[in-house]
């Protein structure tokens, strides 16, 4: 029995299985979000060595540490600003989440930089509690602990506000507020689809199927992905993938095998017949097609970003869960569905064989002029791809944080203060060799002679090392007799680290600390003088260089994996070389086009406005590249495989090659358009969010599959299939085998049916 009449026969134990998956993965996909980490992590990194450093020998209590920034009120130079300070500062230390000795402002140190001279507020250093709890699980406690403070402060300070914002609080808002939009996009994008699929479809029941396959997909994946996060931390940046390819991908399989069964009923096959055809011949195409898009997720989970492996594990599980119930599940469902897959008809049914007319002169419009064709479809592409050398990557420039967020609010108090560079400190570790120590002479001196190169940096507004503090207190070199409580987390207890912390001019911007972080690394500790030692450079700055050489350091060993796997297995799909050469040849083209779009768009800020940005960004976020290559790579072979496919069923039906592409693109076009449109209409609902990186990558993947589905799989592909003509299938060949498949013949003639063959 053949793998297709299996999945019919038993379908009943089928559906019996996915109703255990189900039991077992939604519950788990409702608290999904709750599970998710919110953290960003560049795994072996430099900046993740000194946080290491920072909680380990050096025993700093700001290890982790966010700003609590407080506006409205006094001066803590004045009296009733130091007693409204107080009262915040003696709430907050009494708090588990905070660190033992993890609070600093203006009343531990009278400092100026606590002073706001663009205005009124201040702000406290709050360094984060080392404990088992993941550091943003953190910050929901202190943002309840602020707001029931807020109301009996009002009371004598009407403007005063509490706003959170540092690292860990910007990590947890980005990715909350990505989550929100996830949401907001699945409850636009849903409608909209059936719609689309009412159209396309005719009739209710039809329309529903792959919309209910859809969710259905997400949830599961979701499920799944909220189980594994329980192992392994995984980003809640999942969440926008799942939710994205779950609409996508899930709907389009769905009503690829709904396409193919209803084909069968109008040839006048039995539900039995016409579900057994669905899944032999749709459920190939499908799992061809996942197994595309599965690659590219699979060579992602090899970048050492925590956000992209995450992404890359939601991806995978969405596509497999998407592909394994259009192809087992769905073809069950339609046998018991039987004519009542009609119900709910808005218009009479168009049979299979008469609806391509257009496609069909489309067809042989293109197989008649190939060369002309091809010119006409390859030139806006090429145009748009030459666009894409001019893609930069980075952080974008500008207010790109979403407005709504606590902690884009306060980083916009501390501008207002003129403080915004507090966020941005570099922290340098200087570690010396073995047997050395800052305790000796020698190792003093190393330190100060790094602290003052540093501190005359014109970069550098004020530098805080030992040095300094011993300095300021006229102790010269005698470090012992500064305090134990002032030399914590600047010196190790055997002295071989040392912190210095850098704070960067308010001026200076984000792209220029990510240059001086790669300078300070390139110099590393030469200034100190001392044979061996070594110079770590961590902080905000840091991180955001090893989030961006991760991501684009990547890039060239995914594109080399991605296109090797999925030659090998469209090779083992068609038995062809040409074919899969052509067809990652076309992605290539694809994917270079959707960059060209995403330069104009968002880098240069060409009809940005109409994204609700309103100047250019300069650059667009160092892992989007990789992400979208993986993505579109995978989505654009859908379109691939379905229209190859149906090609080499029309060859084996004994059509010629320039009839097979005319039957293809006639039987194809339709569901083709009808997948495209269904997967603008979730990327588009995507561009719509607050959250400018989904806004990029649903603009690109939506640019990529509207190029994809129409010159690219409707004019320059069969094009080339024309011009290859019996290349297209070396070294293998497609042997005629009358019956074997059904195709259908056009207007006014009756399709053929497939003999019963086992």
């Amino acid at each position: 029995m053949n793998l297709a009449r299996m999945i019919v026969r038993r379908r009943g134990w089928i559906a019996l299985a996915w109703v255990v998956a189900a039991g077992a993965l939604l519950p788990a996909a409702r608290h999904a979000a709750s599970v998710l980490d919110v953290s960003a992590r560049v795994e072996g990194s430099e900046s993740a060595a000194v946080e290491r450093l920072l909680g380990g020998p050096l025993a700093s209590a700001y290890a982790r540490y966010v700003v609590l920034v407080i506006g409205g009120v006094p001066s803590p130079a004045t009296p009733a600003g130091a007693g409204v300070l107080r009262e915040i500062t003696d709430s907050l230390r009494h708090a588990r989440q905070v660190a033992a000795g993890g609070i600093f402002t203006y009343l531990d140190q009278p400092d100026t930089l606590f002073l706001a001279p663009r205005g009124r507020g201040t702000f406290v250093l709050v360094g984060l509690a080392a404990d088992s709890v993941a550091p943003d699980r953190l910050i929901p406690p202190l943002r309840g602990l602020t707001e029931s403070l807020a109301p009996r402060l009002r009371e004598r300070f009407p403007d005063l506000t509490l706003r959170w914002t540092g690292e860990t609080a910007l990590n947890v808002d980005l990715r909350r507020t990505s989550s929100v939009d996830v949401g907001a996009a699945e409850r636009r994008a849903l409608p909209l689809t059936a719609v689309f699929l009412l159209v396309a479809f005719g009739a209710v029941a039809a329309s529903a199927v792959p919309v209910v396959a859809g969710a259905l997909a997400i949830a599961l994946a979701l499920g799944a992905a909220a189980l594994l996060a329980r192992v392994s931390p995984l980003s809640i940046l999942l969440q926008s993938v799942v939710t994205m390819l779950g609409l996508g991908l899930g709907i389009d399989y769905a009503l690829l095998t709904v396409s193919r069964f209803r084909e069968g009923r109008d040839a006048g096959e039995s539900a039995e017949l016409a579900a057994e055809q669905a899944a032999r011949h749709a459920g190939h195409t499908i799992l061809l097609s996942a197994t595309a898009v599965a690659i590219g997720f699979v060579v992602l989970i090899t970048v050492r970003l925590n956000e992209i492996r995450a992404i890359a594990v939601g991806g995978l599980v969405v596509v497999v869960t998407s592909a394994l119930l259009a192809a087992t599940l769905l073809p069950g469902v339609l046998v018991w569905a039987g004519r009542k897959i009609e119900w709910g008809r808005l218009r009479r049914r168009v049979p299979a064989g008469a609806s391509g007319g257009r496609w069909r002169r489309l067809g042989r419009l293109v197989t008649a002029h190939p060369w002309k064709a091809l010119g006409l479809g390859a030139l806006p592409l090429v145009l748009l791809a030459t666009q894409a050398t001019r893609l930069r990557t980075g952080l974008p420039r500008g207010d790109w944080l979403p407005p709504a967020m606590e902690s884009a609010r306060a980083l916009e108090d501390l501008r207002v203060m003129g403080r915004s560079n507090v966020v941005q400190t570099i922290r340098v570790v200087l570690v010396l060799p073995e047997g050395s120590s800052v305790r000796r002479p020698e190792g003093w001196n190393a330190l100060a002679r790094m602290a003052d190169s540093l501190g005359a940096d014109p970069r550098v507004e004020r530098i805080r090392s030992v040095v300094g503090i011993a300095r300021s207190a006229g102790l010269g070199r005698a470090l012992t007799f500064l305090p134990a409580r002032v030399k914590q987390g600047l010196v190790s207890a055997d002295g071989r680290f040392a912190l210095l912390e850098l704070l960067p001019k308010e001026s200076v911007g984000a792209e220029a600390l990510v240059a001086y972080v790669r300078e300070l690394r390139r110099r590393g500790a030469t200034a100190s003088g001392v044979a061996g030692a070594r110079l770590l450079v961590g902080g905000l700055p840091a991180f955001n260089t090893d989030y961006s050489d991760a991501a684009a350091g990547h890039l060239p060993t995914v594109v080399a994996l991605v296109v090797a796997g999925t030659l090998l297995a469209l090779f083992a799909g068609s038995r062809s070389i040409l074919i899969p050469v052509k067809a990652v040849l076309l992605n290539l083209l694809s994917v270079a086009s959707a960059f060209g779009a995403l330069t104009l768009v968002f880098q240069e800020g060409h009809g940005l406005r109409l994204f609700g940005i309103n100047q250019p960004l300069g650059a667009v976020f160092s892992s989007l590249p990789v992400i979208v290559f993986c993505i579109v790579f995978g989505l654009s072979m859908d379109y691939e495989v379905f229209l190859v496919t149906r090609v080499m069923e029309a060859r084996r039906a004994g059509m010629s090659d320039a009839d097979a592409i005319v039957e293809a693109l006639g039987t194809t076009g339709q569901v083709i358009t009808s997948a495209a449109a269904i997967m603008l209409v979730v990327f588009g609902a995507f561009t719509l969010g607050s959250f400018q990186f989904t806004k990029m990558l649903g603009f690109t993947l939506a640019v990529a599959v509207l190029l994809d589905a129409t010159l690219v799989r409707m004019v320059v592909g069969p094009a080339l299939l024309r011009l290859a003509g019996r290349w297209n299938w070396w070294p293998g060949r497609v042997v005629a085998v009358p019956g074997e498949i059904r195709v259908s013949a056009g207007p006014g003639r009756h399709p053929r049916s497939p003999r019963d063959v086992s």
